[in-house]
Formats: C-alpha cells, structure tokens, sequence
C-alpha cells in the first residue's frame, strides 16, 4: 500500500512539474514575443514624428556632423562611423544612406546613386560619397536643444531625436513593416509644406496633398488626410505623338521604369492590349515608347494602358509614428500641425538659449569695464592670498551690483582675474561700449521675437522658402480620374464560338459557329428559343441550353441596345410583341422573356444597338378563321419597357412556321445620344457630368486648342482630350465661323481672321495660325455676333481702349488665311466680348490675356 502510494506521489510530482514547466515557456514566450515586437516599431520601422527619422537614419545624419568638415566623405566612412551607434550591419546602413541621398534634401551626392526612375542601384559604398546639405545643417541640428543617450555601448552620446525645425517627415516620406502594424506616408512638397505651416501659424486649416518625385498624375479623392484606409490613384503621363505611338513620360510613385515596361509586355502577352514594340528612351527624362499594332485607336490603348498595367496603381498611406515611445495613427494635416508646433518650441528655446548668452555677455563686459575702468585690478596688488584678491574685487563691484540681473558668482570673480595686461593696457572705453550697445540691440531683438513669436517663426518660414524652395516646385498633377470599364478597353484577344443545336458556347469551339472577337474578360448574353435569357462569363466551353437564337457580348447598362421580340403565349395562344432592354442582370440566372410554360417560345428576335424598329411580314395559318392571313407590323409602334413586360398582342391566330419575317430595315426610335464633357478629366460621358455637347446621331466634335490648331473628333467616350490644351470644344456646325485673335511671330503683327472648317478629316490637327515659334493664339469664339474689347498704347495720348464688332474687323476667309491686322499700337490686352449668354452647346470662350513687352509693334487698325 504504501508502495503504490509512494508510485502516485512521484507521478503526481511529474506532472505538476510539466505543468509549471509549460506555464513558464508561455510566459517566456509572450514576454520576448512583446518586447521584439516592441523593439521593431519603436527601433527599425516606424518613425518618430518629432523629427520623421527612423533610428538607423538618425544615427547617420549624427554621424555625418560629427564627421562634418565641409568636404564629401566617402560612404564607406560614414557607414563605419554609424556602426559606433547602429547595432547592425554595414548592409543596412548603406541602403538607409542611399535612401535618404535619392530623396535630394538631407544629403548631396557625390557619384552614382541610383535612380528611383529606372530602379538602377547605386555604386559600391567605397566609389560613392555624400556630405550634409546647408538645409540640413540650418533645420536639423542644435546640440544645444538636442536629448542625448548613450549609444548601445556606453561609450558616446547619440540623439534621442534630432530637433528637426522643419515638417521632415511629411516631405520625405516614410515607409517601414513592423509587427503587427505598418506605416506608409506619402511624400509631399517642399514649398507647399512650409506655406501650409505659414497658414497654421494664421490660425487657418492646413490641407496637404502628396507629390511625387516621379510626377504622373494623381487622384486623391479618397486620400482622406492619408489615414488608414484611404487610396490614392497614380497614373503615368501618357502622350499620344502619332496615331501610331504613345510616349510615357512620367510613371507612377512606387514603379520604375522596368517595372511598368514588364507590366505592358505581360498584358500584351495576355491579350488585355495589342501593341507591337516597347522601348525604353530613358535618359536625363523618363521616356517609354510604346508602337501600337494595326488598327488600334491610341485613346483605347491607353485606357488599357491604365486598366491592365501599371500605368496606374493603387496606393493606400497609413499615416503611422511614435509619440512618447508608442504608436499613434495620425492624419497628415494634424502631423505638420505637430511638426510646426514643434518649430515654434525649437525656435522658442533657441531664442532663450541666446537670450540667456546674450545677458552674460552683457554682465561679463559690464563686470570688465568696471573692473578695468574702476582700477581694481590694482587694488589686488597687495593682496596676499587668493581669498582676499576675489574679496578685494567683490568689493569694488559691490557699488554696481545693484544694476545686475543676477548675483555676481566667485566663477565671475575668477574670470576677471584671468584678464590680461595686454588686454587691460590696450582697453578703449569707446569700443567697449559700442560692442556693449550690439549685445544690447541683439538682446532686444531677441526679446522682441519672444513677444512675438509666432510673427518670428512665419518670418523663419518664408526665409526658408526663400532658400531653399527654388526648383521644388510639385511635380505631381493632381487630377480626378474617370473610372476605366475594363471590358470596353480590353484587346479583343479571343474568338466567341457557339453550336446552337446542343447549346454550347465557349473560345474552344473552333469547329462550330463563329460570332463575334472578344476579350476573355467579357460577358456573353445568350437568348434561347424557349424564352430563357442568361448572362455568364466567358469561358472555353460552358453549356447554356438547347437551341440557342442569339448569342452577343454583354454590354452593362447599355440603354441603346434594344431587343425585339414576338413570341407564342402557350396558355393563352396568342402571340405577344415586345421591346425591351437588358440593362443589369445577375449572372448565370435564367430570366424568362415569355409568359412561361411548356410551349410557349420566340417567334420572332432582334437586336438592335441603336435601337432601331423595322417593319415585319406576319403570315398567319391557311386554316386559321382570320380574314386578313398576311399583314405587316411596325415594331416601332411599340415603347421600349422592361425584359418582364408581357407586351401587345400581334394576333389571337395561329402563325405559320417561319411566319414572321422582316421586310424592311428599321430607323433608330430613340433619338441621339446627349453627350456631355467633363473638364476636369477631359473626358466624354452621357451621365450628365460637364457641360453638355449636345445631341449627337452622326455628327462630329470640334475641339479648338491653346496652339492655335483645331481638330474634329466622333463622339466615342474613349476619346481623351488633354484640359490643359484645350481651349473651346463643342458640337460641330459646319456653318459656324470661327473667330480667332493671335500674335503672328513672323512679322510682330496682331490679327483677328474669321474662317470656315473645310477640312472633314477627323483625328487630325489643323493649325490656324502662323508657325512661327513665337507666334500663340490670344483668343478665340464661335459668337457670330461678339465683339472685341482691345486695349493698346499710343505714344500720344498713352493707354486707350476701344471695343469693336469682330464682324466688322474681318470677314469670313479660308482657314489657311492670315487675317486682318487688328491695331496700329501695341496691343496689351483683349477680351472677347459675347453678344448673349452663349447656348449650352456652343460656349465662346472670353478671357483677358496680357500680351508680352517685346510683342509690341506698330499695327494697323481696322
């Protein structure tokens, strides 16, 4: 017994020890699970936001002053200079260095660093060499309002932060992966960072945007202050050079070069674009030149562009940084809201810093003045110890302590004492007291700009900007971007197949009926003889049911297909006619377009893209009862309605097979289409964005632009039109003069020509205007009516202005003439003036343009 007892004792023992043993490995491991992770957000990836550095680029920036003498250093040497303070290799702090001297504000190189352009790395660290930049040394250092730690040795003294006087972190930009969280903040611009900080300093909301130094264009719509969840949209600058090439000449923030070349090469291989060559121009300027195949429009290719590559990406910023050693996520707006604060206290303290040196200054020449002045330098003459000689001093002072801002100290006592003979004997009053009135002035100045400290640190700013703001202008456009529907830019890559008797459809079916080219990423409509209707994706192969009667690409929220329809109601036996669209859908769900039943089925189908209602021969049964067995219908006596309408009756009569046949071809029941132009993405819609057009069938855009050339365009919503270029776009009437007002750099002339487009070519530029390289176009409208309000100089009488009817000034030529002088004095400026308020659709541009001093010449008046 007592054995056995003994036995579960031991046992019980054992496993109370496994126990105790796994509770400890839990507790161990989430405590160095904490502190690694810890250890990664607050000492590698994410920053601080006092002065935006990680610590492996502090630690580099200390370095570089301590090694600081003016000259470049090479990397190699700075980067064994950080490892007295950066606990990890040398591979690490190389990157960090190149990372921070691409960005061109801290560091200025010396070598080859790189490019952030074309993803090309940097030379080795020992063939390439950096020293600080003056900006640098102006905002990021001050030992004196610096914390200092000792470095992870105990042996210096490193930065806890660098007193950064400037929104650091915003104008670099930040990206770092720690555990459990990331950070990833956008860089903004220079010149805009410190106006934004002015405008806090006013009392005023600050809003920042991104820029990159890649440039592009970008859609910050969603930004949202970068905070979690927010998306920017980049796109490359894409240019159209022929009908034949497109040029890329920026690319978006995050690719390179070889990166969005690879993304267009895969897309071509998948069949998403066609185009026939990509070559890399790159050199001083980013330039991608892309040769586009045969038959292919530049506007689609470059919506695919942008759908299928990297032309445009998808950014999302997480606004993360370290606040008193912990994690906080912050808007970017209340970050530089931090960061000028933070300016303001750095600037406050070395205001006080100064102010504190500029009193002792003062006291201490005070002290010597009266020291010298006073002759008490001879009074310790016969002072035989040391404790008399500063009590012989003291008491010479004591007459003037009362004037002193503080206690004289025995260390004041001292340093009087070690003033020299030669320094006591060569001693002028005067010049004391003018160095003493300079320490007095600066003293007040200092004290002037505590008073007034935030007028000092906006003053701080704008010398800033002064500085070093030239040549930092934005180099990201900021756009709204229209949102590309990959199914109507995507390539037609693949051939749609169907065999309508067993009811297969799929790109495999090579033996069967061919229908139509396609894109892999489209959707097929599918209407059976049975009524059923289904939408579903295209695939190889994929079985939809039995005899098929149409089978096309489906096009989302087409409102100009029109499907027309008669078909047999089996329960009621009449025959039922139809119009109808197919706007949205869910996909592989069968809709019935009949009443239902075993046998009822489609008499009669088509489609129509534009709408459009013919006439049909209805032939009705021999032995039917009807008076009339052959008659004709006019679908377009019928309103377009929904796909679950029953519809009206055609007849109550049998019809007989193939009895229902078309006899003449339809016109377009639903008029034209309004097409509007939205001037902030320069792009065609019909939803209603932008000025509207006007109602087009067949007629044509025209589009006056800023070079003094017109052009005629179709009205497809894949044409793109750049809003910077362009000045006066509209409907074209080929009856409408147009009216244009330019400088002819030619002969230094002013002209006003009224012409007629005569050219019908559509994509194509006429120019207008003169060649000459300074010749530009002033103004232009399409008023038949308007006048011209000119301002010009006599020598006389001085400026003059007179308004005068563009009518009267020049009459209706070809649009190859020159025009007709428009002054006989230098013209300053000109404004259109229109006769009403213009129509929707034909909207003349007026503005006021200030013509250059050395465009002024002697011109004739009309």
């Amino acid at each position: 017994m007592s054995d056995e007892n003994t036995f579960n004792d031991a046992e019980d023992q054992e496993m109370n020890g496994d126990i105790h043993a796994a509770t400890m490995v839990s507790g161990m491991y989430e405590s160095w699970f904490l502190d690694y992770a810890s250890y990664v957000i607050l000492e590698r990836a994410v920053p601080a936001i006092q002065d935006g550095l990680k610590p492996v680029q502090r630690r580099i920036l200390h370095s570089m002053k301590e090694l600081d003498d003016g000259r470049f250093n090479k990397v190699a040497n700075i980067i064994g200079a950080t490892m007295q303070y950066h606990p990890h290799g040398d591979a690490s702090i190389g990157d960090a260095i190149v990372t921070i001297g691409q960005k061109d504000l801290l560091i200025e190189t010396q070598g080859n660093w790189g490019d952030i352009r074309t993803g090309d790395r940097s030379a080795a660290p020992r063939y390439i060499e950096a020293r600080l930049s003056k900006f640098a040394l102006d905002v990021v250092y001050n030992p004196q309002t610096t914390d200092w730690q000792l470095s992870y040795d105990g042996r210096k003294k490193e930065p806890i932060t660098l007193p950064v006087k400037f929104p650091l972190l915003l104008a670099q930009g930040v990206e770092g992966i720690a555990v459990g969280l990331s950070t990833k903040m956008m860089p903004h611009n220079f010149v805009e960072l410190i106006k934004a900080s002015i405008d806090i300093l006013k009392g005023k909301r600050a809003n920042i945007l991104p820029d990159f130094p890649t440039g592009g264009t970008a859609d910050f719509t969603n930004y949202n202050e970068g905070k979690k969840g927010s998306k920017i949209r980049v796109r490359a600058k894409i240019e159209a050079a022929d009908k034949k090439t497109l040029l890329i000449k920026d690319i978006p923030y995050s690719t390179t070069t070889s990166s969005v070349i690879d993304s267009i090469l895969k897309a071509n291989d998948k069949g998403k674009l066609k185009v026939k060559k990509v070559i890399d121009n790159t050199a001083k300027d980013v330039e991608i030149e892309i040769q586009l195949g045969p038959g292919q429009s530049p506007d689609v290719v470059i919506d695919a562009l942008y759908a299928f590559t990297d032309c445009e990406v998808s950014i999302s910023p997480n606004a993360c940084v370290i606040i008193d050693e912990k994690p906080h996520f912050m808007s970017v707006n209340d970050i530089l809201a931090y960061c000028t604060k933070q300016t303001v206290e750095l600037l406050k303290q070395e205001l006080e810093i100064r102010r504190g040196e500029l009193m002792e200054k003062i006291l201490f020449s005070s002290l010597e003045k009266i020291f010298i002045e006073n002759r008490i330098y001879r009074d310790i003459e016969e002072c035989e110890t040391w404790e008399a000689v500063l009590q012989t001093i003291d008491q010479g002072l004591d007459p003037f302590k009362k004037d002193f801002y503080r206690e004289i100290t025995e260390e004041d006592l001292v340093r009087l004492t070690e003033i020299k003979i030669k320094r006591i004997s060569k001693f002028d009053s005067f010049k004391a007291d003018e160095a003493m009135k300079k320490l007095t002035d600066e003293l007040a100045e200092v004290e002037h700009n505590l008073e007034n400290l935030i007028d000092y640190a906006i003053a701080y700013f704008k010398d800033l900007l002064k500085k070093y703001g030239k040549g930092r202008e934005r180099k990201t456009e900021i756009r709204n971007f229209e949102d590309i529907n990959a199914t109507v830019v995507a390539a037609n890559n693949t051939k749609l197949y169907v065999n309508r008797t067993e009811g297969f459809i799929g790109t495999s079916l090579k033996k069967d009926e061919f229908v139509t080219d396609c894109s892999d990423i489209d959707d097929i409509i599918v209407f059976r003889r049975d009524g059923a209707c289904i939408v579903t994706k295209i695939s190889d192969k994929a079985f939809v049911g039995k005899d098929i009667i149409h089978v096309a690409v489906f096009k989302k929220n087409d409102d100009r297909m029109v499907y027309n329809v008669a078909y047999l109601d089996a329960s009621k036996k009449r025959t039922f006619v139809k119009r109808f669209q197919v706007l949205a859908v869910t996909r592989d769900r069968e809709y019935n377009i009949t009443k239902g039943g075993p046998k009822s089925k489609i008499l009669y189908f088509s489609a129509n893209p534009n709408g459009e209602a013919e006439v049909v021969k209805v032939k009705l049964t021999p032995g039917c009862p009807a008076r009339q067995k052959i008659f004709e219908y006019d679908f377009a006596d019928l309103a377009i309605k929904g796909r679950d309408v029953v519809g009206n009756t055609l007849t109550a009569y049998p019809i007989s097979k193939n009895g229902i046949t078309k006899i003449s071809d339809g016109v377009s029941t639903l008029g034209g289409i309004d097409v509007y132009y939205d001037d902030h993405v320069g792009r065609l819609n019909t939803e209603g964005r932008g000025k509207l057009l006007g109602n087009f069938l067949d007629q044509s855009i025209l589009c006056i632009l800023k070079d003094g050339s017109y052009e005629l365009t179709n009205y497809e919503l894949t044409n793109r039109y750049n809003v910077d270029e362009v000045v006066h776009i509209e409907q074209f009437d080929p009856e409408k003069p147009i009216t244009a007002i330019y400088y002819d750099g030619n002969n230094k002339t002013h002209y006003v020509k009224r012409f007629m487009i005569e050219t019908t070519t559509l994509d194509k530029r006429f120019k207008f205007i003169t060649d000459a390289r300074s010749s530009k176009m002033l103004a232009v409208t399409l008023d038949k009516l308007a006048q011209v309000e000119i301002t010009y100089k006599r020598k006389v009488d001085g400026k003059t202005e007179g308004i005068f009817d563009l009518d009267v000034l020049a009459e209706v030529k070809g649009w190859r003439a020159l025009g007709n002088k428009l002054s006989a004095y230098p013209v300053k400026s000109v404004k259109v003036i229109e006769s009403k308020p213009a129509p929707v659709a034909a909207k003349s541009t007026q503005e006021n343009v200030e013509v250059d001093e050395d465009d002024q010449e002697q011109l004739g008046l009309f």
